[in-house]
């Protein structure tokens, strides 16, 4: 046979056996990965080129001769005495793989097979090398959580853990101050921004909106960039719009200034839990953990201190015509961001967490934050001339990720396509929570985060509000009620409060220099009167006349007066300002400062509890218990009549609740390996916060009207959520994943 005759046999060859590969490669696509991956290594591993010499089908392909009389392979390179291409590198002779396709670049064939065939071949090897790059990285994981254990083990638990504890305490502060801030100072804001009630509810939940945001962002950032890094820039932004929020002006851009405040803050509580478990061994992990939660509670305590002290001082303040106003309450904002300040401080002189380092392939940086813990314990123990024995540490396999930016790209074109890049790693791992490994244990979670939150965040804003419900029933209950009274030539400068008049006529008197608080007016008559400098907090008139009457001055604007008829009467230079709330009064504002900052100090002896038994008795048993106390506790709350009554109750639950908390934290920190802990911690922290807002809006709806409910709600949850946290693996004497 001639050279042609011989290339177009071997060139026929060739093409119908890739023509097969393909087919089998087609039919096997549809079947499970696992096994569908494991069938065609098997396929293509086991067939031979002697095929292309035994079958025959010139008829159908005419050959191309080469430059050189040789033929193509099945890749479209020229042969080995060409040497290799550009878009073949990496072509391993033995086994034809394409290393390129670990990073999800096609081979660049000439002679690709027609249709949908040469697709799903394609799409099929890309399958197999993920799966078989999926094995090697578990493995690796697996390798590397064990020694890094053992690395812990040898770095020990001493000054490095406890300068740790502190810096990060601070981060966790800040979200608990973030917690109170809104509802301190939102008597005295109301005043300033003529809150209307639909406002004063949304500020009060924006902050829970933010966090719910924040809490899913960074989480999900920080597996990506770094703990530290994330934390940083999470507490910078808290830090800016806290200090903006305490300055601006109106309603809507104080609003903005909370909301983007609490966006930061929500990385806080995802972000510090992980990174801290990250420098702990096993033994101390469960301890030490609920041992960070006790910052939380003093940020509460921080928070209500901080209103007693600064906000009833209305003489701290200033303003600039009657355009720029700054209250106490607003240096209450202001010193509310001093946690958060400190924190960034702080964070600034530690280290990233090693373990990260080493999930992203980072091998020397991680072993000198090992070195440092080591050799910091070491010398505050008396031991500095220990030396740090670990030499080399598993790394976790890395996929290339290949972004082609282009050397001409303008500097936003590249910012574009790292945060594009960015995003769709962020959301790779998100969905990743979800994948069949995790499924369960993510949806056991999302059940008993939401359980815990809706009731814990729903009972602790009712308690409050059923305090002021309570206060306003006490204080109806003195009101005086005066009948039919005449009243002629009297003078009042002084204090009226809380008192009923009714079918009274007043003849040439005096209304001067005066405050008139649950003041009502009812079927009166005011002849010859004359209001001057008056201030109001919840007074009306109803169904009153007013004849020949001189207004100056005075804050009795013609909403409060209902059905009322002015006949030849005069408002004259009318006060600016907003209808007061009762919640105005000193006594009633030093009670809620008072009564948080007991609820926040009852978390006290279940945190120091919880701390001590989080290793002894598990996580699970731990979490589930607390529940079950907490659902119990909840029927006695339909035995609170009276202040001091629920004031005691709240801090019952507080105290008891915090223990489930501080377990759920622990567990969720542990189910979850590294490359994906602050995201599914991120998600779950945000649907608590989802929870909770909720709880509240649920919860509030009730005040007044019944008690029932909301116990039973409440109880309902907690009750599932016990259940269900008995569903979860304990985690307890495991190595950190």
């Amino acid at each position: 046979m001639d050279d042609d005759g011989r290339y177009r046999d071997g060139r026929s060859d060739f093409i119908r056996g890739a023509k097969d590969i393909a087919k089998v490669a087609k039919k096997q696509v549809g079947k499970k990965v696992g096994r569908g991956m494991d069938k065609m290594t098997d396929e293509y591993t086991k067939r031979s080129y002697k095929r292309f010499e035994e079958e025959d089908d010139e008829d159908d392909y005419a050959g191309v001769p080469s430059n050189d009389g040789g033929y193509y392979r099945n890749d479209s390179r020229a042969n080995d005495d060409e040497g290799h291409s550009d878009s073949t590198e990496g072509h391993d002779e033995d086994d034809e793989i394409y290393e390129g396709e670990y990073q999800g670049i096609p081979r660049a064939d000439s002679g690709k097979p027609s249709g949908m065939d040469g697709v799903t071949a394609t799409q099929a090897q890309q399958f197999r090398d993920l799966s078989a790059y999926e094995g090697e990285r578990k493995k690796d994981q697996e390798e590397l959580a064990q020694q890094y254990e053992t690395i812990l083990q040898e770095c020990g638990h001493g000054k490095f853990q406890w300068t740790l504890y502190f810096v990060l305490g601070l981060a966790l502060m800040a979200d608990g101050v973030e917690i109170f801030v809104v509802g301190f100072v939102l008597p005295s804001a109301q005043i300033d921004m003529c809150l209307s009630e639909p406002n004063k509810g949304m500020l009060g939940l924006i902050v829970y909106l933010g966090m719910m945001v924040g809490a899913f962002v960074w989480g999900g950032l920080a597996d990506r960039i770094g703990r530290r890094q994330t934390l940083l820039i999470s507490l910078s932004i808290n830090s800016v719009f806290a200090f903006f929020s305490s300055f601006v002006q109106g309603y809507s851009s104080f609003l903005f200034c909370r909301l983007a405040s609490g966006v930061g803050i929500g990385g806080s509580i995802p972000i510090v839990f992980s990174y801290y478990s990250e420098f702990l061994a096993q033994e101390k992990r469960g301890e030490h953990l609920s041992w960070l939660c006790m910052f939380w509670m003093i940020g509460g305590i921080y928070a209500s201190a901080m209103a007693w002290a600064i906000i009833p001082h209305y003489g701290w303040s200033f303003q600039m015509g009657s355009a720029y106003q700054f209250h106490s309450w607003r240096v209450f904002v202001l010193v509310c961001a001093f946690p958060s300040v400190a924190a960034i401080s702080a964070l600034t002189t530690m280290p990233e967490s090693p373990r990260f380092f080493l999930e992203n392939g980072k091998h020397d940086e991680a072993w000198m934050i090992l070195k440092q813990v080591h050799d910091t314990n070491m010398r505050a123990k008396g031991y500095p001339e220990r030396v740090f024995s670990v030499t080399t540490i598993k790394t976790v396999k890395q996929l290339d990720e290949l972004v082609n930016m282009g050397d001409n790209a303008a500097w936003h074109e590249k910012w574009r396509i790292k945060l594009t890049s960015l995003f769709h790693q962020v959301w790779s791992n998100f969905q990743t929570v979800f994948s069949p490994q995790y499924r369960r244990t993510t949806y056991m979670m999302m059940a008993v985060w939401f359980s815990m939150s809706f009731s814990y965040y729903g009972l602790t804003v009712w308690f409050p509000d059923m305090i002021k419900y309570l206060q306003k029933q006490e204080y109806s209950s003195r009101t005086k009620v005066f009948v039919k009274e005449e009243v002629k030539h009297i003078t009042f400068n002084f204090t009226l409060e809380n008192q009923v008049h009714r079918q009274g006529e007043y003849f040439n008197d005096k209304f001067m220099n005066l405050k008139m608080r649950s003041m009502v007016f009812e079927d009166s008559l005011f002849e010859e009167c004359y209001f001057e400098d008056i201030t109001s907090t919840n007074t009306f008139f109803k169904n009153c006349t007013f004849i020949a009457t001189l207004f100056y001055n005075t804050d009795l604007f013609k909403y409060r007066l209902i059905n009322c008829k002015l006949i030849n009467s005069t408002f004259l230079h009318n006060k600016e300002g907003c209808l007061l709330s009762d919640i105005s009064d000193e006594n009633n504002a030093y009670m809620v400062y008072f009564v948080s900052f007991l609820g926040t100090l009852a978390v006290l002896p279940g945190n120091i509890v919880s701390a001590l038994l989080m290793d002894k008795i598990g996580r699970l048993r731990m979490l589930a218990g607390s529940s079950v106390i907490s659902c119990v506790s909840c029927f006695f709350l339909s035995f609170g009549n009276s202040e001091s009554a629920m004031i005691a109750l709240l801090c019952l639950f507080g105290g008891i609740s915090i223990a489930s908390w501080n377990a759920l934290d622990v567990l969720t920190v542990e189910l979850y390996p590294s490359d994906k802990r602050t995201t599914a911690f991120g998600f779950l922290n945000a649907l608590c916060k989802l929870a909770a807002v909720l709880g509240i809006s649920i919860f509030t709806s009730f005040v007044g009207i019944t008690k029932a409910v909301p116990i039973l709600f409440a109880s309902g949850a907690l009750a599932a959520g016990s259940f269900l946290a008995l569903k979860l693996p304990e985690t307890r004497g495991q190595v950190l994943q």
